[in-house]
């Protein structure tokens, strides 16, 4: 079964009623958090509720580009990066989902060198609760503040642990030098 979300574009983070925003700073530099994006083993080291990442559109990535990502509790999304501009940002939203309970979906990242060898990032998780959970979404809605900022900081705990990158793309593909 796959339930189509709304195509959102980037003015969603503005405009959702339910936007949840963390920052964390990271020490590497911009590009290298963008090599650790485009690894799609990566994710599921760093973000508890993703099992699997799988690019669907060839590299190097752009606007428009596509994945396939497999979450706990059997949820499949499926993604269109709706801003693709390395090293700096990445948006991308959920186009259809394997079932109900979610109307829109959109996730920002922006990464801003503070030199050094050190970049603020920051996470935006947009969203539009549907189905029976939206009735319940406000009472768990401050979860999700708190969650976004734990992934987050397991992502830099990650990225500051060097890890060896085992991605289906050279770096060199993914993030213009």
């Amino acid at each position: 079964m796959s339930v189509p979300c709304e195509k959102v574009g980037p003015g969603f983070f503005d405009e959702a009623r339910w936007c949840f925003r963390a920052h964390e700073i990271v020490a590497a530099t911009p590009e290298r958090i963008f090599e650790v994006f485009c690894d799609g083993p990566s994710w599921s080291r760093w973000a508890p509720p993703i099992t699997g990442v799988e690019w669907t559109s060839p590299f190097p990535l752009e606007v428009g580009s596509t994945r396939t990502v497999t979450m706990v509790g059997d949820l499949v999304g499926h993604e269109e990066f709706i801003v693709w501009d390395p090293p700096r940002r990445m948006a991308f939203r959920f186009n259809e989902v394997s079932r109900p309970g979610v109307a829109a979906f959109a996730e920002d990242y922006r990464v801003h060198d503070l030199g050094d060898g050190r970049s603020l990032v920051e996470w935006a998780m947009a969203m539009v609760p549907a189905g029976p959970g939206a009735r319940t979404f406000p009472a768990t809605a401050p979860l999700m503040g708190v969650g976004l900022r734990f992934m987050l900081g397991r992502f830099r705990r990650y990225v500051e642990s060097n890890p060896v990158l085992t991605g289906t793309a050279p770096a060199a593909d993914a993030v213009p030098s």
